[in-house]
């Protein structure tokens, strides 16, 4: 059974440290969007980071700072998401620990970024459980949250199917309750007697019918009742398609566009190429990284022609500029009426005034690790109450409680 519950996103990010403008524009954007929308669960992936780091931690502590005050700064918003560090949530080891009694090797195996970050970071050791196992934390990091949405992109996909697999196979081996049927008996006399009636009106036409319009109605039913548990509104779900209860709903992947933001060479901005533009860089220093970038090798001299599109410069436009003053790059590149400095002045400009007000946040946030401690403490004890609810339902389903 597909059950989700789409209120609800996760996403999380290792601890790099300070962070750069293809963070800004790839992820953090889009989180500040995202709050707005859903209950948005932010983390810091700090045990992710162990999976490839293990042998060097010293600089996690701050890392992690750095980056909060880098998201507070750039509009994530703790009144509106909860923010927290991965590792201060227990019950994300629990999760990933059980759901490892039940997950085949070979599914981790098959994961595509298993191969491939063995490939391109060959001189690590990573022949360690908790490189392989690294998806399955991730699969416990979103169900613990039960979350429905998950902002990824093409390339992290198979881990959201992966998490779906594993959400499935446990709801398979441990959703069928031995008093299920007087459960559900229970949880429809709570509805009351309207939607009690209604609710077994629309699951009989879609198991009698084939009706999925019904089956949409009922769903949405029972996503407004207040007045029963989450586990009896999941009993209630599972019901409807004839299966057990659902314990872990399956999560879908909510796919983000690709980050346009290029590096100071063309390629995707990432520290690891030395390319990138901190959050944090001074104004002089912006200005000479920008001034100093490579443009369309065609234009030797001033008078030469170009092809912005072989411009990296012009992949900067496309994030800053609007569409004058693109027009103006493609008329004054292609006939030599602009020189090359000409064409980085507007992103210049553009760059300085968006990191001009962010970094008078962080500025101000480095000066108040209190309040940025504060947050985070919150949010933690938010997240935990959260988790210990799923915790609660997993343990009774596996006939762990032992009362």
């Amino acid at each position: 059974m597909n059950l989700t519950n789409p209120q609800r996103v996760l996403s999380g990010m290792r601890p790099t440290g300070q962070l750069h403008l293809g963070h800004l524009h790839g992820v953090l954007k889009n989180w500040v969007q995202l709050q707005h929308e859903y209950k948005c669960f932010f983390f810091v992936a700090d045990w992710h980071a162990l999976t490839t780091h293990y042998d060097d931690t010293s600089g996690i502590n701050e890392s992690i700072w750095d980056m909060v005050i880098d998201w507070l700064a750039a509009g994530v918003n703790p009144g509106e998401a909860t923010l927290f560090i991965q590792s201060r949530v227990p019950e994300h080891a629990e999760l990933h620990l059980l759901l490892s009694m039940i997950t085949p090797l070979s599914w981790l195996e098959r994961v595509p970024s298993y191969k491939d970050q063995q490939n391109k970071l060959s001189s690590k050791d990573l022949g360690t459980y908790g490189f392989l196992g690294y998806p399955l934390l991730q699969s416990a990091d979103i169900l613990t949250y039960r979350a429905g949405l998950v902002p990824v992109g093409e390339d992290q996909v198979a881990h959201v199917e992966l998490t779906r697999e594993v959400a499935r196979r446990f709801n398979f081996v441990y959703g069928r309750e031995p008093d299920f049927e007087e459960r559900v008996k229970v949880a429809i006399k709570k509805m009351g007697k309207k939607n009690a009636k209604l609710y077994k009106e629309l699951r009989r036409r879609y198991q009698e019918q084939g009706d999925s319009e019904a089956l949409q109605t009922a769903r949405a039913l029972l996503e407004g009742q207040q007045n029963i548990t989450i586990g009896d509104k999941e009993r209630l779900f599972g019901n409807l398609e004839g299966s057990g209860k659902v314990i872990l709903p399956e999560p879908n992947s909510l796919l983000t566009r690709a980050a346009k933001m290029p590096g100071l060479d063309g390629q995707k901005m990432s520290k690891s190429y030395n390319n990138t533009i901190a959050l944090r860089s001074p104004p002089e220093e912006v200005e000479v990284a920008l001034r100093t970038m490579p443009t369309d090798p065609a234009r030797v001299r001033r008078t030469d022609p170009g092809e912005p599109e072989k411009c990296p410069v012009w992949q900067m436009h496309e994030v800053y500029s609007n569409d004058e003053i693109k027009s103006w790059v493609q008329e004054g590149c292609r006939s030599a009426g602009i020189g090359c400095i000409d064409c980085k002045q507007p992103v210049i400009d553009a760059v300085l005034n968006e990191l001009n007000p962010l970094q008078e946040r962080i500025k101000a946030y480095q000066e108040d690790r209190e309040t940025v401690h504060a947050i985070i403490a919150e949010g933690c004890e938010s997240a935990r109450n959260e988790a210990r609810e799923t915790l609660e339902e997993v343990r009774q389903a596996m006939g762990l409680l032992y009362r």
